[in-house]
């Protein structure tokens, strides 16, 4: 568990749910839990909500049990706060809860990030929303936000993975006392992470597969993660807790950095929403 700056607890390793959607989520979401996960990652731009909220009903997990994200979609921020706060209310029914564990911007759209933070804010306030953060945020779109929210964000949700590997996103995140959390971990399928030599010949070190070096690295460096829900992956996914990379193997896996995103169209400085 990870602990946020509002005093409440973040189980470090959960599953996301992009790409996953009707039957394919219900059971995804279900199986995770049943499995011993109890961190749900979904968003609005997902379009799973519904699913995600159907699969959590399915696994007869207790509600309190579970820390729910979802996130307020680019779409629905430029149409403004009255928009944006029936949606988050859609996101409630839709997931069949009285309450959010955790809603994020997922991506700082320009001139619309403080009419939806001081909306997400309002919901705090009501109980509806117990924790409040943002995605794809660089430093200086922190910096903006701070300047002007009464509610300090609890999570910065970024890609991070051996080749963006964040360093000073990450670092300035810390100073301000807020987590980071990594999303794409494995590249996404856009690029090949786990295919690497070093990845490779460290899962043959310390008899892993590839996936888990690379998630334990992740969480080795304090991160929080969220690996796409996947049955067969489950219980791998969930071992990366039992051992250890010593910090030369730590720091190798570093050196792949090469600032390289999933996709081009990842940029938070350049992002077409």
């Amino acid at each position: 568990m990870i602990k946020l700056n509002n005093g409440i607890e973040i189980p470090q390793i959960g599953v996301g749910t992009w790409t996953l959607r009707g039957e394919t989520a219900v059971n995804n979401v279900r199986l995770a839990l049943e499995a011993g996960f109890r961190h749900i990652d979904t968003a609005q731009l997902y379009e799973n909500e519904l699913d995600v909220g159907q699969g959590i009903y399915d696994s007869l997990v207790p509600r309190c049990e579970i820390f729910l994200t979802t996130k307020v979609a680019t779409n629905i921020m430029r149409e403004g706060r009255e928009a944006v706060r029936h949606s988050i209310e859609e996101s409630l029914r839709k997931l069949n809860t009285k309450y959010l564990d955790l809603l994020l911007i997922h991506w700082p759209v320009k001139d619309c990030v403080k009419d939806t933070w001081q909306v997400m804010e309002d919901f705090v306030r009501q109980g509806k929303v117990r924790s409040i953060g943002v995605s794809n945020f660089n430093c200086h779109h922190l910096d903006d936000l701070l300047s002007y929210a009464e509610i300090r964000p609890v999570i910065n949700q970024i890609e991070v993975h051996p080749f963006m590997t964040q360093e000073e996103n990450i670092a300035y995140n810390r100073e301000l006392g807020i987590q980071v959390q990594a999303w794409g971990p494995f590249g996404q399928g856009d690029i090949d992470v786990i295919g690497h030599p070093l990845l490779q010949s460290l899962a043959a070190k310390y008899n892993k597969t590839a996936s888990q070096i690379v998630l334990r690295w992740i969480v080795q460096r304090g991160l929080i993660t969220i690996p796409r829900a996947k049955p067969n992956h489950f219980a791998e996914n969930l071992e990366v807790m039992q051992f250890t990379l010593s910090d030369e193997d730590m720091a190798a896996i570093s050196g792949l950095n090469r600032n390289l995103r999933s996709n081009v169209l990842n940029d938070p400085e350049n992002f077409p929403w």
